[in-house]
């Protein structure tokens, strides 16, 4: 698959997420095959009034290309001169993101709720164009506002007319959020009707569920989401299937170790070890959500008040795994919970969510 000058084959792309897909995740994923990766989400009024923490979310180093960015906004002029700022950045893909769901960016007009004017869609596109010095320009969409308001046909249509190079379908409504199954046969039937690339979203957890959505759609590539989080290795696992026919599964427990203390090692070297802290503890739960002992490891990993200490409690729960320390998985709800989108972490017995 080719976008502008990038071929990435048949690589899959890593959807961007708030307070995620910071640069050692990044790295991460592209070290296990990811095909392109994304920054996390920014203010297109942020970046032409140069805001701190857009510009910090915006960062990223040569190393990571082929790595696109995708923007937030409603304004056609501001949107303009924000894709005109990070062309200068020189990323591969900039994206007007139109599928956020959250409700205080649907109140600002903003994310899903421009769903509802398929021709606001185009003029934002056509401006962002004109702005991006020749950097492609993509859009993420949704079916619609709900099931009975589903118009994926006109704002793919708009975004086509109007320059856009890429178009991402996520299966559900701005109403299903994450809460429901993607519908992909929505994407099928974008794919049938599109001239441009489409890239299908949603309900990507294990290599087989994107090698099935790109075979059942037609789709030229899929995007994952939630199913990266902890799970780095969807990339490569899916690489080898797409080349071999068979894949390993999930990856052994010494391997996981190893990738997590890696990005550990990469948290600290992006942000100091105040400020890696929990995001450490978040994502020693998301890589071993799926392995017996969670459970241990959800009660003891949030008091922690090092990285030497995160560093320590996961070489023993790694050697407890290895050794069939653990009589049982766990009877906590957290894949359920995952599953839904409540990526949560626990602090002084207080459950936090992010949406």
């Amino acid at each position: 698959m080719k976008i502008g000058n990038i071929d990435i084959g048949k690589r899959l792309f890593l959807a961007p997420m708030a307070e995620v897909t910071d640069s050692p995740f990044r790295k991460i994923c592209k070290e296990q095959g990811a095909g392109i990766t994304f920054t996390q989400m920014v203010s297109a009024e942020g970046v032409i009034k140069n805001n701190f923490d857009t510009l910090r979310y915006l960062s990223f180093s040569r190393t990571e290309k082929p790595i696109g960015v995708q923007v937030l906004g409603n304004d056609p002029e501001i949107l303009k001169e924000a894709a005109k700022e990070i062309s200068k950045l020189k990323p591969d893909l900039i994206d007007l993101n139109c599928g956020c769901p959250v409700d205080k960016v649907v109140s600002c007009n903003m994310g899903s709720a421009l769903l509802d004017s398929p021709k606001t869609i185009g003029l934002l596109v056509r401006k962002m164009v004109e702005g991006a010095n020749g950097v492609p320009v993509s859009v993420k969409l949704r079916l619609g506002k709900d099931k009975n308001h589903i118009n994926i046909f006109d704002t793919a249509k708009e975004v086509e007319e109007n320059g856009g190079s890429l178009i991402f379908v996520h299966a559900r409504t701005r109403a299903d959020r994450y809460e429901t199954n993607s519908d992909w046969n929505w994407i099928k039937k974008v794919k049938e009707i599109a001239k441009i690339p489409v890239v299908g979203n949603g309900s990507i957890f294990t290599p087989q569920d994107a090698k099935e959505m790109i075979e059942s759609t037609g789709c030229d590539s899929a995007m994952v989401a939630r199913g990266a989080l902890g799970n780095p290795f969807i990339f490569s696992r899916f690489n080898l299937l797409m080349e071999t026919g068979t894949e390993p599964g999930e990856p052994n427990a010494a391997i996981v170790k190893e990738v997590l203390l890696n990005h550990i090692n990469y948290l600290e070297t992006e942000f100091g070890e105040l400020n890696a802290l929990d995001k450490a503890k978040k994502n020693s739960i998301w890589y071993f959500r799926n392995y017996a002992g969670i459970d241990f490891l959800l009660s003891n990993v949030f008091g922690l008040k090092s990285l030497g200490s995160i560093r320590s409690i996961i070489e023993e729960h790694t050697t407890k795994i290895l050794n069939n320390g653990y009589s049982e998985s766990g009877k906590t709800d957290i894949h359920k919970k995952f599953q839904k989108k409540v990526l949560f972490w626990l602090t002084e017995e207080k459950v936090h969510s992010l949406s």
